[in-house]
Protein backbone atom coordinates (compact mmCIF):
# COMPACT_ATOMS: atom_id res chain seq x y z
CA UNK A 1 0.00 0.00 0.00
CA UNK A 2 3.07 2.47 0.22
CA UNK A 3 3.33 3.02 -3.68
CA UNK A 4 -0.83 3.45 -3.26
CA UNK A 5 -0.64 6.11 -0.37
CA UNK A 6 2.11 7.88 -2.34
CA UNK A 7 0.27 8.64 -4.31
CA UNK A 8 -2.40 10.29 -2.59
CA UNK A 9 0.51 12.60 -0.48
CA UNK A 10 2.14 13.49 -4.07
CA UNK A 11 -1.90 14.58 -5.31
CA UNK A 12 -2.11 16.93 -2.07
CA UNK A 13 0.85 18.29 -2.86
CA UNK A 14 0.68 18.56 -6.05
CA UNK A 15 -2.69 20.50 -5.59
CA UNK A 16 -1.70 22.54 -2.75
CA UNK A 17 1.68 23.89 -4.96
CA UNK A 18 -1.59 24.78 -7.65
CA UNK A 19 -3.56 26.53 -5.22
CA UNK A 20 -0.47 28.71 -3.95
CA UNK A 21 0.73 29.28 -7.19
CA UNK A 22 -2.71 30.00 -8.88
CA UNK A 23 -5.52 30.70 -5.89
CA UNK A 24 -8.88 29.99 -7.08
CA UNK A 25 -8.04 27.78 -9.77
CA UNK A 26 -9.62 24.71 -8.61
CA UNK A 27 -12.59 26.28 -8.11
CA UNK A 28 -12.50 28.21 -11.44
CA UNK A 29 -11.78 25.20 -12.81
CA UNK A 30 -15.13 23.29 -11.43
CA UNK A 31 -17.48 26.06 -12.61
CA UNK A 32 -16.71 25.06 -16.69
CA UNK A 33 -15.16 22.91 -19.38
CA UNK A 34 -14.33 24.72 -22.48
CA UNK A 35 -11.59 23.25 -24.29
CA UNK A 36 -10.05 24.06 -27.71
CA UNK A 37 -8.61 20.49 -28.35
CA UNK A 38 -9.73 17.26 -27.97
CA UNK A 39 -6.46 14.67 -28.08
CA UNK A 40 -6.27 11.12 -29.41
CA UNK A 41 -3.53 9.28 -28.45
CA UNK A 42 -1.81 6.21 -26.95
CA UNK A 43 -2.28 4.73 -23.38
CA UNK A 44 1.81 4.73 -23.56
CA UNK A 45 2.47 6.22 -19.57
CA UNK A 46 5.20 8.03 -20.78
CA UNK A 47 3.19 10.09 -23.09
CA UNK A 48 0.82 12.30 -20.94
CA UNK A 49 -1.16 15.15 -23.28
CA UNK A 50 -0.89 17.97 -20.67
CA UNK A 51 2.42 17.86 -19.56
CA UNK A 52 3.55 17.52 -23.63
CA UNK A 53 2.30 20.65 -24.49
CA UNK A 54 2.50 22.06 -21.06
CA UNK A 55 -0.89 23.65 -20.64
CA UNK A 56 -3.14 23.57 -17.88
CA UNK A 57 -5.66 21.10 -17.12
CA UNK A 58 -9.21 22.08 -18.95
CA UNK A 59 -7.74 23.17 -22.19
CA UNK A 60 -7.52 19.28 -23.65
CA UNK A 61 -10.25 16.74 -23.73
CA UNK A 62 -8.26 13.67 -23.97
CA UNK A 63 -9.21 10.06 -25.08
CA UNK A 64 -6.32 7.07 -25.49
CA UNK A 65 -6.11 3.79 -26.16
CA UNK A 66 -3.53 1.46 -27.24
CA UNK A 67 -1.28 2.39 -29.90
CA UNK A 68 -4.02 5.82 -30.73
CA UNK A 69 -6.43 3.56 -33.13
CA UNK A 70 -9.72 5.05 -34.19
CA UNK A 71 -12.38 2.06 -35.97
CA UNK A 72 -15.82 3.02 -36.45
CA UNK A 73 -17.45 0.14 -34.15
CA UNK A 74 -15.48 1.57 -31.18
CA UNK A 75 -18.14 3.23 -29.08
CA UNK A 76 -15.84 4.93 -26.18
CA UNK A 77 -13.96 6.51 -29.12
CA UNK A 78 -16.82 7.69 -30.88
CA UNK A 79 -18.23 8.76 -28.02
CA UNK A 80 -15.53 10.52 -26.85
CA UNK A 81 -15.45 12.50 -30.57
CA UNK A 82 -19.12 13.36 -30.43
CA UNK A 83 -19.34 14.76 -27.14
CA UNK A 84 -16.19 16.54 -27.83
CA UNK A 85 -17.56 17.95 -30.81
CA UNK A 86 -21.00 18.80 -30.20
CA UNK A 87 -21.08 19.84 -26.61
CA UNK A 88 -17.77 21.44 -26.05
CA UNK A 89 -17.62 22.78 -29.51
CA UNK A 90 -13.72 21.52 -29.36
CA UNK A 91 -11.88 23.31 -32.71
CA UNK A 92 -8.98 20.90 -32.99
CA UNK A 93 -8.75 16.77 -33.21
CA UNK A 94 -5.34 15.98 -32.80
CA UNK A 95 -4.33 12.00 -33.56
CA UNK A 96 -0.96 11.68 -31.72
CA UNK A 97 1.23 8.63 -32.31
CA UNK A 98 4.61 8.35 -30.75
CA UNK A 99 7.86 6.98 -31.69
CA UNK A 100 8.64 3.78 -30.08
CA UNK A 101 4.93 2.47 -29.71
CA UNK A 102 4.69 -1.24 -28.47
CA UNK A 103 2.14 -2.18 -30.38
CA UNK A 104 3.20 -1.29 -33.64
CA UNK A 105 6.59 -2.65 -32.69
CA UNK A 106 4.23 -6.13 -31.96
CA UNK A 107 2.71 -5.58 -35.11
CA UNK A 108 5.96 -5.80 -36.94
CA UNK A 109 7.37 -8.26 -35.07
CA UNK A 110 3.84 -10.84 -35.43
CA UNK A 111 3.68 -11.17 -31.45
CA UNK A 112 1.04 -13.15 -30.23
CA UNK A 113 -0.27 -10.91 -26.86
CA UNK A 114 -3.75 -12.58 -26.34
CA UNK A 115 -6.75 -10.59 -26.59
CA UNK A 116 -5.27 -7.24 -27.53
CA UNK A 117 -4.50 -9.17 -30.59
CA UNK A 118 -7.65 -8.62 -31.86
CA UNK A 119 -7.26 -4.51 -31.28
CA UNK A 120 -3.74 -4.67 -32.58
CA UNK A 121 -5.37 -6.41 -36.14
CA UNK A 122 -6.52 -2.52 -37.01
CA UNK A 123 -2.88 -1.36 -37.04
CA UNK A 124 -1.82 -4.47 -38.66
CA UNK A 125 -4.37 -3.69 -41.64
CA UNK A 126 -2.03 -0.40 -42.02
CA UNK A 127 0.76 -2.33 -42.40
CA UNK A 128 -0.87 -3.88 -44.96
CA UNK A 129 -2.22 -0.97 -46.81
CA UNK A 130 1.46 0.35 -46.87
CA UNK A 131 3.83 -2.53 -47.34
CA UNK A 132 5.38 -1.63 -50.55
CA UNK A 133 7.13 1.87 -47.69
CA UNK A 134 7.59 -0.91 -45.22
CA UNK A 135 9.57 -2.91 -46.95
CA UNK A 136 11.35 -5.93 -44.63
CA UNK A 137 15.12 -5.32 -46.24
CA UNK A 138 14.84 -1.85 -43.90
CA UNK A 139 16.31 -2.05 -40.47
CA UNK A 140 13.48 -2.95 -37.55
CA UNK A 141 13.22 0.49 -35.81
CA UNK A 142 13.53 2.00 -39.14
CA UNK A 143 10.14 0.29 -40.36
CA UNK A 144 9.21 0.75 -36.67
CA UNK A 145 9.66 4.65 -36.75
CA UNK A 146 7.48 4.78 -40.45
CA UNK A 147 4.75 2.53 -39.06
CA UNK A 148 4.31 4.81 -36.37
CA UNK A 149 3.58 7.68 -38.33
CA UNK A 150 1.45 6.07 -41.06
CA UNK A 151 -0.43 4.98 -38.31
CA UNK A 152 -1.52 8.36 -36.49
CA UNK A 153 -2.41 9.65 -40.41
CA UNK A 154 -4.49 6.63 -41.07
CA UNK A 155 -6.12 6.77 -37.64
CA UNK A 156 -6.84 10.88 -38.29
CA UNK A 157 -8.48 10.20 -41.51
CA UNK A 158 -10.60 7.67 -39.69
CA UNK A 159 -11.45 10.20 -37.42
CA UNK A 160 -11.84 12.61 -40.69
CA UNK A 161 -14.41 9.43 -42.31
CA UNK A 162 -16.82 9.67 -38.78
CA UNK A 163 -20.15 10.88 -39.05
CA UNK A 164 -19.90 13.24 -36.25
CA UNK A 165 -16.63 15.54 -37.96
CA UNK A 166 -18.77 14.83 -41.34
CA UNK A 167 -21.96 16.24 -39.84
CA UNK A 168 -19.86 18.89 -38.17
CA UNK A 169 -18.34 19.91 -41.58
CA UNK A 170 -21.74 20.16 -42.99
CA UNK A 171 -23.08 22.35 -40.69
CA UNK A 172 -20.22 24.84 -41.04
CA UNK A 173 -18.27 24.40 -37.75
CA UNK A 174 -15.06 25.32 -37.50
CA UNK A 175 -13.37 21.88 -37.07
CA UNK A 176 -9.95 20.63 -37.73
CA UNK A 177 -7.87 17.29 -37.49
CA UNK A 178 -4.20 16.83 -37.44
CA UNK A 179 -1.56 14.11 -36.88
CA UNK A 180 1.02 14.43 -34.97
CA UNK A 181 3.86 12.23 -33.69
CA UNK A 182 6.05 12.35 -30.56
CA UNK A 183 9.29 11.64 -30.16
CA UNK A 184 10.15 10.03 -26.65
CA UNK A 185 14.37 10.50 -26.95
CA UNK A 186 13.94 14.26 -27.84
CA UNK A 187 10.02 15.16 -26.17
CA UNK A 188 9.80 17.06 -29.48
CA UNK A 189 6.02 16.50 -31.18
CA UNK A 190 5.98 16.93 -35.44
CA UNK A 191 3.23 17.72 -37.98
CA UNK A 192 2.93 14.62 -39.96
CA UNK A 193 1.30 16.89 -42.84
CA UNK A 194 -2.10 16.28 -41.79
CA UNK A 195 -4.77 19.47 -41.05
CA UNK A 196 -8.18 18.82 -42.84
CA UNK A 197 -10.91 21.44 -42.52
CA UNK A 198 -13.53 19.95 -44.63
CA UNK A 199 -14.80 16.99 -46.17
CA UNK A 200 -13.86 18.43 -49.58
CA UNK A 201 -9.60 18.77 -48.09
CA UNK A 202 -9.44 15.09 -46.65
CA UNK A 203 -8.39 13.15 -49.44
CA UNK A 204 -6.20 15.57 -51.11
CA UNK A 205 -4.09 16.41 -47.81
CA UNK A 206 -4.15 12.59 -47.40
CA UNK A 207 -2.28 12.46 -50.58
CA UNK A 208 0.01 15.18 -50.16
CA UNK A 209 0.97 13.77 -46.56
CA UNK A 210 2.47 10.46 -48.08
CA UNK A 211 3.87 11.47 -50.94
CA UNK A 212 5.91 14.02 -48.14
CA UNK A 213 6.66 11.42 -46.13
CA UNK A 214 7.68 8.99 -48.66
CA UNK A 215 10.10 11.94 -50.26
CA UNK A 216 11.48 12.43 -46.55
CA UNK A 217 12.05 8.54 -46.11
CA UNK A 218 13.88 7.89 -49.94
CA UNK A 219 16.11 11.23 -48.52
CA UNK A 220 16.92 9.24 -45.11
CA UNK A 221 17.81 6.41 -46.90
CA UNK A 222 19.92 7.85 -49.51
CA UNK A 223 22.22 9.84 -46.97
Amino acid sequence: MSEIRELFERNHAWAERIEHEHPGFFQRLSQQQAPAFLWIGCSDSRVPATQIVDIDPGTIFVHRNVSNVVIHTDLNALSTIQFAVDALKVRHIMVVGHYGCGGIGAVLEHKRMGLIDNWLRHVGDVAVRHRALLDESLPFATRHDRLCELNAIEQAMNVCATNIVQDAWARGQSLRVHAWIYGLQDGHIHDLGIDIDSAQAAEPKYREALAALAERWRSEDAA
